[in-house]
């Protein structure tokens, strides 16, 4: 097992650097690094986890290529087919990809097939989530009667914050936002309907589109990743019980982990026992054998 690769230095314009991704601006184009960055509660955390972007990115680029009748923002995925300058640095290799510009829509689409997490916080309080009203008597990890599409804003640091349909529709145009609305729940339901064949619930989701103007107008694209262990909750389908929070693939057990500590969920976070980084990563890279029926050596 390789060193976690928390940070990257490149020779090229930093255009950006999020929770986990450092992307890169190529002039027409831009390179996307997933890091091994891990953030929880909207907050990097200390240490990475090694090999962790490499499953990124490798996750989100199943996901891409099963779904071929929507376009998505990958231009090349094989590091063999890089520029040169860019295969100069072979840390780069399995984390990376070169991706379309676009312009970014400023909500995250968010779709939920389970009610757990913020959204059963809400429930519990209000009856609703995000503006959709719940029937009575629904608990932890209940399946609801169908998805619902609970958008947020998208926030580069601190918490991103759930917003109603009619919000998101103020932010971008409603007829935008319906559309997005139905491209989410549509992927949802065709990737969850696959997860479960594989032995996997996806408890909710989280999308993030583009727009691409040309002459045509604005084109829906998919962009950034794409139903990965860090946008997803992923249960084990045997384990699944209604009124509790079932073991999951993905980073809840880092969640879980964190609420024992006390920690109040502002920066800076307790640093993860190396235990928990070790769980973590196999939880990973067990997510991307059960889901590809392959095995990733990172």
């Amino acid at each position: 097992m390789s060193a976690a690769i928390t940070a990257t230095t490149l020779p090229f314009p930093l255009a950006r650097r999020g929770k986990v991704r450092d992307v890169y601006d190529l002039g027409d184009r831009y390179l996307f690094v997933a890091t091994d960055r891990i953030s929880a509660f909207d907050v990097v955390l200390s240490p990475g986890i090694p090999g962790k972007g490499t499953i990124l990115t490798q996750i989100s680029n199943f996901w891409f290529n099963r779904f071929t009748g929507l376009e998505n923002h990958l231009l090349e995925a094989d590091f063999d087919r890089f520029p040169d300058d860019i295969r100069a640095h072979q840390e780069l290799r399995g984390r990376s990809v070169i991706v379309k510009k676009c312009q970014v829509v400023p909500v995250e689409c968010v779709a939920r097939g389970y009610l757990v997490g913020s959204g059963l916080k809400e429930y519990k309080e209000t009856g609703f989530v995000c503006g959709i009203e719940l029937p009575p008597g629904l608990t932890t990890a209940s399946k609801l009667p169908r998805p619902i599409f609970t958008p947020a804003t998208k926030e580069d640091t601190g918490h991103d914050i759930n917003i109603s349909f009619e919000r998101m529709a103020e932010i971008v145009g409603e007829d935008l936002a319906a559309k997005l609305r139905n491209l989410t729940l549509e992927i949802y339901q065709e990737a969850a309907d696959y997860a479960l064949s594989r032995g996997i619930i996806i408890a909710d989701t989280k999308f993030e589109f583009g727009l691409i103007h040309d002459s045509s107008g604005g084109r829906i694209i998919w962009i950034d990743e794409a139903l990965t262990p860090d946008s997803s909750r992923f249960w084990p389908a045997d384990q699944y019980v209604v009124g509790r929070n079932p073991p999951s693939y993905d980073k809840q057990f880092v969640r879980d982990w964190l609420e024992t500590t006390g920690w109040d969920k502002n920066p800076p976070a307790p640093e993860l026992p190396q235990d928990v980084v070790e769980k973590t990563r196999e939880k990973y890279l067990e997510a991307y054998k059960q889901l590809t029926g392959e095995s990733l050596n990172v």
